[in-house]
C-alpha cells in the first residue's frame, strides 16, 4: 500500500495528471462555445495549414517534417495546435539570449587553441574534419593527451574513483541519468569529502533522466553537503516544447587534467552490480591532458547557462608548468552539440565518417532509428565495398523503440551492411571505428533525440591507439552476438511489416 501511495504521488504521476487536465480544459473550452464551433474549426483548419507551410520552408530534417505533416493534414482540427505546442525548438528571447552566450563563451575562451592545420601530414580529410569542428562547435583539436579505453563501466569505475580521490582543485560531474546505488553512493562519498576539504565540487543533472532516480529536490540535499548542483531543464507541468530539450552529456572533469566521457551514466546497471535487460555492455574513454580543458570549458558554459552566472575560465585552467609530451599519442578533439542552433554538429561528424571511409565501419549503438540521409551514406558506403557493420542490442529496455531498431534492418541489409544483436543483453554502447585511422565515442546515439534534440557530447579520434582497441572490442564482441539475415526480416508476417514501416514514418516523434 505504501508503494502505491508513493507511486500515486510520485512527481512524474502528478506532472502527467497536470498536463493532461490543462488539455482536458483546452478541449472543455472548446467545446464550450458550440455557437463558435464552426468559425473555431476553421480557423484551426487555417492554423494548421500555415503550420505546415512553416515546417516545410524550415530547416528540420525531412523525417522530422514529414512525421509532423502526416497527422497535422490528418486532424487539421488538432494538428497545428499540437504541433504548437510539442513540435520544433523555439526559443524564448531570453533562452535565445543565454544560449547565444553559451557558445560564445566557448568561442571566446578556446579559439586561442584552434590548429586544425597541424593534422595536414594525416590528409584533407582529418584536417577538413577537425576543422569543421572548431569553426561549427568552437572545439579544438589536441595533441600531447593520454587515453585509456574502457569497454565495460564496470572497468571503468574503479579508474574513475581513482581519478576522483585525487582531485585538488575541482570536479565537474554532469549526466543525463544519477540513480541512488552502488556507484552512486561510493561517488558521492568522495563527493561529498572533497567538498569538506575545500574542493570545488559541482554536478549537473538532467531532471527527466533522474525522474524516477532521484528524490524530488535532490539538488537542495547536494547543496547541504556543500556539492554545488544545478538541474537541468526541470520538468514542470506545463505543455511546452522545452520538454524535448534535455542535457543527455556524460562528463566528469577532474583539475582540468583529467576527464571521462562515454555511454556510462551513473547508476548500477551501467556497470552490472544490477541486471536491468541482461548483460549491460557500454563503453567510456579517460583522457589526460591538454584536450581535458575542452571539455572544462564544455561544462562551465553549462553551468553559466543553468545558473545564469558568468564564471572566470582562467580561473579554472590547469597549471602551464609543461609537462612531460605524450609520445605517438595521436589527435584528440572532444566536441559537443547544441539542438538549439540549427547545426547538427553529432549527424555531421558520423556522415563524415561513414562517407570518407575507405575499408570499415564499424558501429555500435543501442538505437538504429536514422534519417534517410544517414541511411543512404550506410548504404552506399556497403554498396562501395566497404565492410559496414553497425551492432545494436539482443535485449532491449524499450520495446516500441527496439521494433523501430529493427525496422531499418531490411533496406541496410539488402545494401550489403552487416547488422549483429548483442544476444546477452542490452548494447548501450556509442562508438564509431573507421580505417584503422579514425573513431568517435560519447553519448550521441544515432536516434533523432540524440542528433537533433539533446545535448550531447563526444570525442573524435585521430591516429590515436586506443583506435584499435575500439576495433578489437567490436570484432572479440562478434561471436556473443546473433546475426541479422535479410531473410529473417523479408519473411515476416505482412502486418508486422505493415508495423515497421508505420513506425518508420513516425520515428521522430518517438
Amino acid at each position: 500500500m505504501k508503494k502505491l501511495v508513493s507511486l500515486l504521488f510520485h512527481r512524474a504521476i502528478l506532472v502527467a495528471f497536470s498536463m493532461l487536465l490543462q488539455l482536458a480544459i483546452l478541449l472543455v473550452a472548446m467545446f464550450k462555445f458550440g455557437n463558435y464551433f464552426v468559425y473555431f474549426y476553421w480557423s484551426s483548419v487555417v492554423l494548421s495549414l500555415a503550420v505546415v507551410i512553416w515546417i516545410v520552408s524550415s530547416k528540420s530534417d525531412a523525417g522530422y517534417k514529414i512525421a509532423w505533416i502526416i497527422p497535422i493534414l490528418l486532424f487539421p482540427f488538432f494538428g497545428g495546435l499540437i504541433y504548437l505546442l510539442f513540435g520544433g525548438n523555439r526559443l524564448s528571447r531570453r533562452t535565445q539570449k543565454r544560449m547565444e552566450g553559451m557558445k560564445r563563451r566557448m568561442f571566446q575562451t578556446l579559439q586561442s587553441d584552434f590548429q586544425a592545420g597541424r593534422l595536414c601530414h594525416l590528409g584533407a580529410d582529418a584536417v577538413n574534419q577537425a576543422y569543421y569542428l572548431e569553426r561549427m562547435a568552437y572545439c579544438p583539436v589536441y595533441g600531447n593527451t593520454e587515453a585509456e579505453y574502457f569497454r565495460l563501466g564496470e572497468l571503468c569505475f574503479p579508474r574513475m574513483l581513482e581519478e576522483l580521490r585525487r582531485a585538488r582543485q575541482y570536479i565537474f560531474l554532469e549526466y543525463f541519468i544519477i540513480a541512488e546505488g552502488k556507484m552512486w553512493n561510493e561517488i558521492l562519498q568522495i563527493l561529498a569529502e572533497k567538498a569538506a576539504a575545500g574542493v570545488d565540487v559541482r554536478v549537473i543533472y538532467d531532471d527527466v533522466g533522474c525522474i524516477f532516480t532521484l528524490p524530488r529536490n535532490y539538488d537542495t540535499a547536494l547543496e547541504e553537503m556543500g556539492i554545488k548542483c544545478c538541474v537541468f531543464n526541470r520538468f514542470v507541468p506545463i505543455l511546452s516544447t522545452r520538454l524535448n530539450n534535455r542535457s543527455h552529456r556524460k562528463l566528469c572533469v577532474i583539475d582540468g587534467q583529467t576527464g571521462f566521457t562515454g555511454g556510462i551514466n551513473l547508476a548500477d546497471e551501467y556497470i552490472n552490480e544490477k541486471e536491468k535487460y541482461g548483460h549491460w555492455k557500454d563503453s567510456a574513454i579517460m583522457l589526460r591532458g591538454d584536450a581535458v580543458w575542452s571539455m572544462t570549458v564544455m561544462f562551465l558554459t553549462m553551468w553559466e547557462y543553468n545558473r545564469g552566472v558568468r564564471e572566470n575560465h582562467e580561473k579554472f585552467r590547469p597549471d602551464t608548468v609543461p609537462r612531460k609530451p605524450v609520445q605517438n599519442s595521436g589527435y584528440i578533439q572532444p566536441y559537443t552539440d547544441n539542438p538549439l542552433d540549427d547545426e547538427p554538429v553529432s549527424e555531421t561528424v558520423y556522415l563524415n565518417l561513414i562517407t570518407k571511409a575507405e575499408r570499415y565501419v564499424y558501429i555500435t549503438t543501442p538505437y538504429l532509428i536514422i534519417a534517410d540521409t544517414m541511411r543512404n551514406a550506410l548504404c552506399n558506403a556497403a554498396k562501395s565495398g566497404v565492410d559496414v557493420r553497425i551492432m545494436t542490442p539482443g535485449i532491449p529496455d524499450k520495446t516500441t523503440v527496439f521494433e523501430l531498431t529493427r525496422a531499418h534492418y531490411e533496406p541496410l541489409l539488402e545494401a550489403g551492411v552487416k547488422i549483429y544483436e548483442y544476444a546477452p543483453g542490452f548494447l548501450h554502447a556509442k562508438n564509431f571505428a573507421v580505417d584503422d585511422h579514425y573513431a568517435t565515442i560519447g553519448s550521441i546515439n544515432l536516434d533523432y533525440r540524440s542528433l537533433f534534440l539533446h545535448f550531447e557530447n563526444g570525442v573524435w579520434l585521430c591516429g590515436c591507439p586506443q583506435i584499435m582497441e575500439i576495433k578489437e572490442d567490436f570484432l572479440s564482441t562478434i561471436p556473443s552476438c546473433r546475426q541479422i539475415t535479410l531473410s529473417s526480416c523479408v519473411e515476416l508476417p505482412v502486418y508486422h511489416r505493415i508495423l515497421r514501416s508505420i513506425l518508420r514514418i513516425f520515428a521522430p516523434l518517438l
